[in-house]
């Protein structure tokens, strides 16, 4: 059982754009055992699994970790003896805040010295990455770089429909992860605006509904996201039956150029929280964005299981809930 978990263990090196949100992405992929800053480790037994994360890196397998010193680092190569086949290169990684007392490179080269094999720091083909966070070293074997330029390479402002305050591709498919949706399962967006989170559903192969109070925004999203269900719809009315949906991953509006069909913001959250909890299945999870804090709106209609904030600009911090039905 310990040789399994210790196999299973997979080492994440995390983006720095926030302190939480990567290291609850990894939900999606596995069970988070430890984390330190822009470092997580969790037991993942399918590492193909990872490439869907968009605030990770860099996915390694778990080979062994010490304090940060020269001395503990040799010594837990020594005791590993690693032997590569392939030629190889030694990497490392330090985050800011570090308490290592060795240089970078003299770090590189007690790795390199230390692994049986050959060497090649042009054109590896193999990685090994040494990670130095707050006191502690992590020692992994490379096995996925993610493709965060992907993201950029779908920006919203190059969609067939654009509409000004649109999330981020990255941010989209993070939150999509945090919900913990499944490959084929029902993930719905009752404000689905130009369409980002369906976008980002749909490429992990989900069943992406969306609905929007908006009919420019619902005929926006089908040039955006062709082939989801898209409807025109209230979403303190929507159009779903009791319990058939596995995650809801929404931005809720807000400001004076959106439109919706309440008297007031404040109905309509409460009244989309009520339709939000009918139509999730038990046990699923609601992540829910506003630009302020709806955890006492929500009180008696979800129960919160994480909240997270995150400054995009200086008039806009993003409050994400995540419910649990």
């Amino acid at each position: 059982m310990e040789t399994q978990e210790r196999q299973d263990r997979l080492l994440f090196e995390l983006s720095g754009e926030h302190p939480g949100l990567p290291v609850a992405e990894l939900a999606c992929v596995g069970s988070v055992i430890e984390h330190r800053p822009q470092l997580a480790v969790a037991l993942c037994p399918d590492p193909r699994a990872t490439g869907r994360l968009a605030m990770t890196h860099v996915v390694l397998a778990y080979l062994g970790d010490c304090e940060a010193t020269r001395l503990a680092v040799d010594q837990l190569l020594r005791d590993l003896s690693l032997t590569s086949d392939r030629p190889f290169a030694a990497r490392v990684k330090k985050v800011a805040g570090n308490r290592m007392d060795c240089p970078q490179g003299e770090l590189e080269r007690i790795i390199g010295n230390r692994i049986s094999g050959p060497v090649s720091l042009d054109n590896p083909e193999e990685e090994f990455r040494l990670i130095v966070t707050e006191d502690r070293c992590f020692l992994g074997r490379v096995l996925i770089r993610i493709d965060r330029g992907a993201y950029e390479r779908r920006r919203p402002g190059d969609r067939d429909f654009f509409h000004p305050g649109v999330m981020m591709p990255r941010v989209a498919r993070a939150l999509v992860n945090i919900s913990r949706v499944r490959h084929g399962e029902r993930l719905s967006d009752p404000f689905c605006g130009t369409g980002g989170i369906l976008l980002e559903g749909q490429l992990l192969g989900l069943d992406a509904v969306g609905s929007d109070y908006d009919p420019r925004m619902v005929a926006g999203s089908r040039c955006n996201v062709p082939g989801t269900g898209l409807v025109v719809a209230d979403s303190t009315q929507l159009p779903f039956r009791d319990a058939c949906i596995d995650a809801v991953v929404t931005d809720l509006p807000y400001g004076q150029s959106v439109t919706i069909g309440a008297d007031s913001l404040d109905q309509l959250y409460t009244g989309a929280l009520s339709e939000i909890r009918r139509v999730l299945r038990p046990g699923k999870r609601a992540v829910i964005v506003t630009h302020r804090d709806i955890r006492s709106l929500a009180s008696g209609i979800l129960p919160l299981e994480q909240y997270f904030e995150q400054r995009v600009h200086k008039s806009l911090t993003r409050r994400i809930c995540v419910f649990l039905r």
